[in-house]
């Protein structure tokens, strides 16, 4: 059903053809058709003037939806490239502007307007960017055509009451649709601006590596000294032939009774029993919280020098020890790779205090082999995302070089730089930071791994028994994630819209008018986010709680739930309140679960028997406690909850075992339960960046935990990881800043995008967006060295004596 309007006053611009000169006189007809009955009207022509435009000169004129305008522009000498910037007071009514080429007829009426050329809707800004190689006569048409409903551009669809005795097919008076416009066509950027902008982008990010460089040779050269010095000192001494004594602290690494607890928490082991060599070590049976005996490890031999009771340590831990590295595969859940009883280890990872000796007890290799997997998982996660991400946004691009609809792709049009058949090349450019910066990151962790490797092969005391267990898996997996969330959104770039928002950094809200196929978007397209702020949480529990950490499988399975429920959300979760209802007891249950997992280190079940949890505080979900139970795990799961809580809780009052960790998790879901009721009472239509929220409020949470923790502990940071938080924050803060400058946005129309559109800022070239690239690139990379080094410190430091927390 075509609607028909009624119009005073319809006008047109003639078409010169090419093959008539100005001087020729050209003869025409004009047909005038109406509906209307008996009228009269008046035929006039008059010479357009100013028909021509000229060069970064404004140009004002009013054009109505029956009076489309256009003008023509010649390519001065020397301009390769101009950009065409259309400005308006008044967003509506809705207009449209063209580009094309000299022809005739020039497709100037809005059902004919997108045949040809490249095409905008507009409100108060429309700009595009016009290269003379498409226009082989070096000029072009500028047409704008305003439309007769403003429904394309965001506006209402009205509504035409009809009388009882008008017909259907009576005009309809639309009143004054008229549109004051302004022009302007300047010469756009040339060559010599791309080679300098690419320069400028490889030099900031190449001056990493020159950095990291600087630094790796100054460490090494001060590592080299320390060590001459250190043999210097071992060395006999020329009066007595003894060798000098060296005290802890100047080993690097506190003196022993620094801690005030040992590897089993009963606060009045020594530090020289993790130096201990346990081949000649006897067991003796001492108590644990007034339960059954078990056996500790004392010395029956005299105290040797660590470095030789840990080299025999490690020898020792060889022998006797099946090939793992000779198996393809080494799952940790074939076989418990602790070298005692499934009973003492519910006991050591449920002692009031741990060190984090007792959470570094299985296999290295097997731990190697498990991490590792973290790496190769997302290396094959990152090949099913890129291949198909590549395909779809070709695709698009094509579809925009071929048709011109402009509306298709959300640029910044006032800073959109092409180069070949890309439209907007420098969005794509800056996101070179986080492949330079994310490879960077990997060559740093591989260095690091061979040297460790090489400590191992000369059996270094501080490599086997001090510092904070070195597993890469998961570090060689943020550097993989930091790589393609670049190449990921470098693709949404290439054409950003609703259907592939989740390749991109940006996470943007449902459009209030998507008319390009919502159903389109795919539950595997996502954002490499959720990755990164997961595998940040995972590595830094890691650090002290190496053998109960999840295993690969299971974080990327929980990363795939946030993805599906962040899809799920975007497109049913607007005003939907059956979802946030459902989303928020996920939400809520999930926590406490979690917290429960973290609380108990692992060792909780519903419905075993009671012996996995006598003594010990856990919850006695089997039982009584040193009494089996046959009820299934299903049966009285609620009642057993309950007299726990009413046991420990209420009747008796009792504190919490491990107080540290309740403090944490008590925050933690005070501040989930919070965001679980914002999102059911306020129900933000911006679900993808709610949900991202979540998870960066619990990394930061953690991270400040941690950090507190280690100074409370007696630890300290050094001066590379002090300058990394303090510099990475300072640069996040500024990130964030160009990330809310808003350039541009589908949550609406193409056209209401475009008033958010700003100039270049940087060298003409980079807008506010790309700046958030270059930024966050850089910031990442500084959360990554952080992780990397905070606890650098604790090198020389026995795990018998570092705290977990």
């Amino acid at each position: 059903y075509q609607r028909k309007y009624a119009y005073q006053e319809v006008s047109r611009t003639l078409c010169q053809p090419q093959t008539k000169a100005e001087v020729e006189t050209q003869h025409f007809y004009v047909d005038v058709s109406t509906l209307s009955l008996n009228t009269s009207y008046q035929l006039r022509v008059t010479r357009v003037e100013n028909f021509v435009l000229r060069t970064s000169k404004p140009f004002s004129f009013n054009a109505t939806a029956a009076q489309p305008q256009y003008f023509k522009y010649e390519f001065p000498e020397g301009v390769d490239s101009v950009i065409v910037k259309v400005t308006s007071a008044m967003a509506f009514p809705c207009s449209v502007i063209s580009i094309q080429d000299i022809l005739c007829p020039v497709y100037d009426l809005d059902n004919n307007v997108a045949f040809i050329g490249m095409y905008q809707t507009m409100t108060k800004k429309a700009a595009i960017t016009v290269q003379k190689k498409d226009f082989p006569s070096n000029s072009f048409y500028v047409v704008v055509v305003v439309k007769t409903e403003d429904e394309v551009c965001g506006g209402p669809l009205p509504y035409y009451p009809l009388s009882k005795d008008a017909s259907p097919d009576e005009p309809v008076d639309q009143h004054n649709r008229q549109k004051m416009l302004e022009v302007t066509v300047s010469p756009a950027i040339t060559s010599k601006a791309y080679v300098s902008s690419m320069l400028f982008c490889l030099g900031i990010f190449l001056s990493f590596y020159v950095l990291t460089l600087v630094i790796a040779c100054w460490e090494s050269c001060r590592q080299r000294k320390r060590k001459g010095l250190l043999v210097a000192m071992d060395s006999p001494s020329l009066d007595t032939g003894h060798s000098r004594s060296i005290p802890d602290s100047f080993r690097g690494h506190a003196p022993y009774n620094s801690y005030g607890y040992g590897s089993f928490g009963n606060g009045t082991s020594s530090s020289a029993e993790g130096g201990v060599d346990s081949v000649g070590s006897t067991d003796v049976p001492y108590g644990y919280a007034g339960q059954e005996q078990f056996k500790r490890r004392t010395p029956s031999a005299p105290m040797r020098p660590l470095s030789i009771a840990m080299g025999e340590r490690s020898l020792e831990n060889v022998a006797g020890r099946p090939r793992l590295d000779s198996l393809s595969s080494v799952e940790e859940d074939d076989y418990d790779t602790l070298a005692d009883i499934d009973y003492d280890k519910n006991v050591i990872r449920t002692k009031q205090f741990l060190c984090v000796a007792d959470l570094a007890r299985k296999d290295k290799r097997v731990l190697r082999k498990k991490y590792q997997i973290y790496f190769w998982n997302i290396a094959t996660i990152a090949v099913f995302y890129a291949l198909p991400v590549v395909q779809l946004v070709i695709t698009y691009q094509t579809v925009v070089n071929v048709t011109g609809n402009q509306d298709i792709c959300y640029y910044n049009f006032l800073c959109a730089h092409p180069l070949g058949n890309i439209s907007a090349f420098n969005n794509i450019l800056s996101n070179l930071g986080y492949v330079l910066l994310g490879l960077l990151f990997l060559l740093i962790i591989l260095q690091r791994e061979i040297n460790y490797n090489r400590a191992l092969l000369r059996n270094d005391a501080h490599a086997l028994e001090c510092g904070i267990p070195k597993h890469f898996g998961l570090f060689y997996a943020m550097g993989t994630a930091l790589m393609m969330e670049g190449l990921l959104s470098a693709c949404y770039h290439v054409c950003p819209n609703y259907t592939n928002f989740q390749f991109g950094e940006c996470p943007p809200r449902r459009p209030r008018a998507a008319p390009r196929a919502a159903h389109r978007l795919s539950p595997a397209d996502t954002s490499f986010m959720y990755m990164i702020a997961g595998l940040c949480m995972l590595k830094l529990y890691q650090k002290r709680h190496p053998d109960i950490n999840a295993s690969a499988y299971t974080a990327y399975a929980c990363l795939a739930l946030v993805i599906f429920f962040s899809v799920v959300g975007v497109v049913f979760g607007k005003g939907n309140t059956a979802f946030w209802i459902v989303f928020s007891v996920i939400h809520i249950v999930a926590t406490l679960l979690l917290s429960t997992q973290l609380y108990y280190m692992g060792r909780w079940k519903l419905g075993e028997a009671g012996a996995r949890g006598r003594g010990m505080g856990l919850p006695r979900c089997g039982g009584c406690p040193g009494t089996a139970s046959s009820l299934p795990a299903d049966s009285g799961i609620l009642r057993r909850i309950l007299h726990v809580l009413y046991t420990d809780c209420v009747r008796q009052c009792s504190g919490p075992m491990y107080l540290d960790r309740m403090v944490l998790l008590v925050m933690g879901n005070i501040i989930n339960w919070s965001l679980a009721a914002y999102g059911l009472i306020v129900r933000p239509n911006d679900f993808a960046s709610y949900l991202l929220a979540i998870g960066i409020c619990n990394l930061l949470l953690y991270f400040a935990f941690y950090i507190i923790m280690k100074l409370r502990s007696g630890e300290r940071i050094k001066l590379i990881p002090l300058l990394c938080i303090v510099g990475t924050s300072v640069v996040w803060g500024f990130a964030l800043f160009f990330f809310f400058q808003g350039l541009s946005t589908w949550q609406k129309t193409p056209a209401e995008s475009r008033e958010h559109n700003r100039d270049c800022i940087l060298l003409d070239f980079f807008d506010d967006h790309d700046i958030w690239h270059f930024l966050s690139s850089i910031a990442m990379f500084g959360s990554f060295l952080v992780l990397l080094t905070l606890d650098d410190d604790l090198d020389c430091v026995q795990r018998d004596k570092i705290y977990v927390f």
